[in-house]
């Protein structure tokens, strides 16, 4: 009996064991397929960056003025002229300029910006009808003829006179001869800024804008090269400007009551003289010239 129990537990606990014993699975495990991974190896340079800066544009550089292109002149009256009417004015007066600048110590420069400003480039009201390129009022003292004119004030008195010339000497008296324009004689005569903003300071104009408005003629036409050739600073004679203004003279011919002549080789004032019937004293008178020297391509005014 005791070997029959025994025998039943030994079976039992057999029995028990393979029960619980775990149940192991084994898989074939699928290899992975392995990533191909491509590597470029890019070569490093310094890139060229474009320029990015931006152009200063509040100051542009004015191009030269065109031939064809207006010029709006406001000073004692408002006038529109083309370009090419105020080189022509250049072109007329330019040796008077200079003659006046020798014998007065009065920049050509300034002589000319304040002639094309005052008188519309020889088109304007006063200048038509009174031959007064400068604006000049009558004052007192003065004896001479004189017109009405609006201005700073209704119908003042500005002077008249009987030909262009006798404004651009009067215009010469008239700077030398007042006090309040002494101290523009103290300037350099190659300094056109400092005398257009003198003129303006010793009382010549009321506008403002008056020295900017002479600096920029001077600057776009060029006319500080009038001021170097009396100086005989860096100024070399130009044959082709010439020749382009004696052009520009015979498209726009200028209607005025003063002839005036081209000097020519072999010219004198004793044979224009004789040519023109008027005396060597007057030739020069008319034309502020201090000796008997003229130069080709100079223009005269001879009646």
């Amino acid at each position: 009996m005791f070997k029959k129990i025994l025998l039943l537990l030994t079976l039992l606990t057999l029995i028990g064991c393979t029960a619980t014993k775990p149940v192991i699975v084994t898989t074939k495990k699928t290899p992975l397929k392995s990533k191909t991974v491509v590597v470029r190896t890019v070569k490093k340079t310094n890139a060229i960056r474009p320029n990015t800066t931006k152009t200063n544009t509040s100051n542009p550089v004015k191009p030269e003025p065109k031939t064809n292109d207006t010029e709006t002149i406001v000073s004692t009256s408002r006038t529109v002229v083309t370009n090419d009417v105020v080189r022509v004015y250049i072109s007329q007066y330019k040796d008077v300029a200079m003659g006046n600048m020798r014998n007065y110590g009065i920049p050509a420069s300034i002589i000319l910006a304040q002639g094309i400003l005052e008188s519309g480039a020889g088109r304007g009201d006063l200048a038509m009808n009174a031959n007064n390129h400068f604006g000049i009022k009558c004052h007192v003292g003065w004896t001479g003829d004189s017109v009405k004119h609006d201005d700073d004030a209704a119908q003042e008195c500005f002077r008249k006179y009987n030909n262009p010339s006798e404004s651009f000497k009067d215009h010469a008296v008239f700077l030398t001869g007042r006090s309040r324009y002494a101290k523009l004689f103290g300037f350099s005569k190659g300094d056109y800024k400092a005398w257009a903003r003198g003129l303006r300071t010793a009382g010549y104009a009321t506008d403002p804008k008056y020295p900017d408005k002479l600096i920029s003629y001077i600057e776009r036409y060029n006319l500080y090269q009038y001021d170097n050739q009396v100086l005989d600073v860096n100024y070399v004679f130009n044959e082709k400007q010439l020749v382009e203004e004696r052009t520009i003279e015979a498209r726009n011919p200028v209607n005025t009551s003063l002839a005036s002549y081209i000097v020519q080789k072999g010219d004198t004032l004793y044979s224009l003289s004789k040519k023109f019937d008027v005396r060597v004293e007057d030739l020069k008178q008319k034309n502020n010239l201090s000796d008997n020297t003229l130069s080709i391509g100079q223009r005269l005014m001879v009646k």
